[in-house]
């Protein structure tokens, strides 16, 4: 089957064509057609297109919205300049997959998206403002171009978490607001999240239930989760993406009162401190200077920059902290605990000066890092970074959310069953 999938934001759409099926699956044979993005739509939007063999093109045109995006990403795909030899009309693209931020309780797994999964999708509107209308948006955006026959399936960042247990996603607030409004811990980068313990099973040869390991998504959101029997059992993101780890503008972790106090002390909505919270925080926030962390790493390198310097080592305090964190929270009454810690996103895989910083705190936990393998570990390679001897291991692995997407899509057409 030849999966499209999309991941549509307010401004972007993100897109990936593989080919996979169910025996394709099975022997890690999935097949990545093309890949692209459109951004800044809403006016002269930036394009960029790639096909497998890493030929890349790029161009801007007029894109008034998501639907438009979609239309001018599924021409691309089925034309001759693209060169996908098993793409030669829009009849040969036969499902698509979403990426929906938040499911709520509702959905643990991924679903064949009909009106009532729509509607239901809808009322999670209020848990994610920022995130499922435009998921929506690419909904139907696809049913408009592709029409209801198509089969299109909604991936959930949320739904892997559906496994914490009620002291893990419960907050200590007055229970009847869990009551009426549900509030409570839903975490996020669910996908990526539940990628990289599929990975790490493969590459260590082991059953789902053996896995018990800690993954850190970090890059510019970031997240930890406590995978225990292959299950998360917790998280860093909360009720919203906000909570937990310092990120690259969200400031993760604060005192609730301090909104209080900046409503009073600076005359801020409680909309202005939102936005501050989210967009004005974390690494950017404490720096002054940038939430790029290759930046901040050069800075600090090259010119000392004592706010750069605070900036990487409050963000990799906060992670040493959740990961202690959850080496207790995993501990079972024989005393074992994780077998091993998971770096992934975009900083994890890419920055082994972040990993060290990390990794130097934990030797207490049996951690010790390989520094030669550590450095040597290539962009989207995977592998092990300890010593021989380190009793806690350590893995960089690659997140594939979009192969992991068109993978459930398959399953769901297909009726295969789906193990979280």
């Amino acid at each position: 089957m030849n999966i499209l999938v999309l991941n549509c934001g307010s401004s972007s759409v993100k897109f990936q064509l593989i080919s996979t099926d169910v025996e394709e699956i099975k022997n890690d044979a999935d097949r990545k057609l093309a890949r692209g993005v459109c951004e800044r739509i809403g006016g002269e939007a930036l394009i960029t297109f790639e096909v497998k063999d890493g030929k890349t093109s790029r161009t801007t045109a007029p894109l008034r919205n998501t639907q438009a995006a979609v239309e001018m990403i599924i021409r691309w795909i089925c034309s001759a300049d693209s060169g996908i030899e098993a793409i030669k009309s829009i009849s040969d693209i036969h499902a698509v997959g979403h990426r929906v931020v938040h499911g709520g309780e509702r959905f643990t797994h991924s679903v064949l998206i009909n009106d009532e999964v729509l509607g239901e999708i809808e009322d999670c509107i209020d848990l994610a403002p920022l995130h499922n209308p435009a998921n929506i948006k690419g909904i139907t955006a696809a049913r408009e171009i592709f029409g209801v026959g198509l089969p299109q399936v909604a991936v959930f960042d949320t739904a892997f978490h559906q496994t914490l247990e009620p002291h893990a996603y419960l907050y200590a607030l007055p229970y009847q607001l869990y009551r009426r409004h549900r509030i409570r811990r839903y975490g996020f980068h669910g996908t990526s999240h539940r990628y990289v313990a599929y990975r790490y099973r493969q590459i260590k040869n082991i059953p789902r239930d053996a896995v018990n390991v800690i993954t850190l998504h970090l890059g510019n959101g970031c997240s930890a989760c406590a995978i225990k029997a292959g299950n998360s059992i917790d998280t860093s993101m909360g009720f919203t993406p906000l909570e937990g780890l310092v990120m690259g503008t969200r400031a993760g972790d604060v005192d609730a009162a301090i909104i209080d106090f900046l409503a009073a002390k600076e005359g801020m909505s409680i909309s202005e401190i939102e936005s501050l919270l989210n967009k004005q925080s974390g690494l950017l926030g404490i720096s002054g200077l940038t939430n790029d962390m290759r930046e901040l790493l050069a800075e600090a390198e090259e010119t000392k920059d004592r706010r750069a310097a605070l900036a990487i080592e409050l963000f990799c305090y906060r992670a040493r902290k959740y990961i202690g964190s959850y080496l207790a929270a995993m501990c079972d009454t024989e005393g074992t605990t994780a077998d091993a810690i998971i770096f992934t996103g975009g900083i994890g895989e890419n920055s082994h000066a972040v990993r060290t910083r990390i990794a130097n705190g934990l030797k207490c936990f049996g951690l010790e890092l390989d520094e030669a393998r550590n450095q040597n570990i290539s962009t989207r390679k995977e592998g092990d970074i300890a010593t021989d001897d380190s009793a806690l291991r350590a893995f960089v692995i690659p997140t594939d959310e979009e192969l992991l997407i068109a993978r459930d899509t398959v399953r769901v057409v297909r009726g295969v069953e789906q193990r979280y």
